[in-house]
C-alpha cells in the first residue's frame, strides 16, 4: 500500500495554475509558483504519478461540433443486482450522446448528461435507446437551458484545506 504525500502550497500553486490554463509552459508556470523550471517540472510529474494531475484537455465549442441541445436524464433501474448496473453502465458508455454519468443517492441512481443535435435526437435517444430498456424503471429528462461550472476544483488537501 502506497502512501500519498500530503500537497504542499506549491503543490497546490501548481494545480491552481494548471486547472485554469492547462497550456502553460513549464517555465511560465515555474515563475508562478516560485520554482526553477526543473523543480517544477519534477513537481508536475510527481503529481502525475501520484494521480493528482490526472490528465490535460481542451474545451471545445458545443456549437462547433452540431450539439444544439443538452439535456440531464435521471434513471430508476428496475433491478439493483451487480450485474444490471454493469450492463446499464457499459451500455451508457456505449452511447456517444451521454457524456457523463453520475451516480446518486436517493430514489434516481444515475443522472446522464447528454449533449444531442436536437429534439428529434434527444427523443430518439431517450426514447428508443434508454427507456426501451427493461432494466429502467422510471427516466425523466431535463432539459439544460445554461451551463456553466468553474473551470478549476477547490482544494481542501493543501496546507489551507
Amino acid at each position: 500500500m502506497t502512501t500519498k504525500r500530503p500537497l504542499d502550497r506549491i503543490d497546490v500553486g501548481i494545480i491552481e495554475a494548471l486547472q485554469n490554463d492547462g497550456r502553460l509552459s513549464n517555465k511560465e508556470l515555474a515563475a508562478r509558483v516560485g520554482l526553477a523550471p526543473s523543480s517544477c517540472l519534477e513537481r508536475v510529474r510527481r503529481l502525475e504519478r501520484d494521480g493528482v494531475l490526472t490528465g490535460y484537455h481542451a474545451e471545445v465549442s458545443p456549437d462547433a461540433l452540431g450539439i444544439g441541445l443538452q439535456a440531464l436524464v435521471t434513471v430508476e433501474l428496475a433491478d439493483q443486482s451487480k450485474g444490471a448496473i454493469t450492463d446499464f453502465m457499459a451500455h451508457v458508455a456505449d452511447q456517444p450522446e451521454i457524456v457523463a454519468l453520475y451516480n446518486l443517492a436517493g430514489q434516481t441512481d444515475y443522472a446522464l448528461h447528454v449533449m444531442v443535435r436536437d429534439t428529434d435526437h434527444l427523443r430518439t435517444l431517450v426514447l428508443e435507446r434508454l427507456a426501451g430498456r427493461p432494466d429502467v424503471a422510471r427516466y425523466q429528462t431535463h432539459l439544460v437551458f445554461t451551463q456553466w461550472r468553474k473551470a478549476a476544483l477547490p482544494c481542501f488537501a493543501g496546507p489551507e484545506g
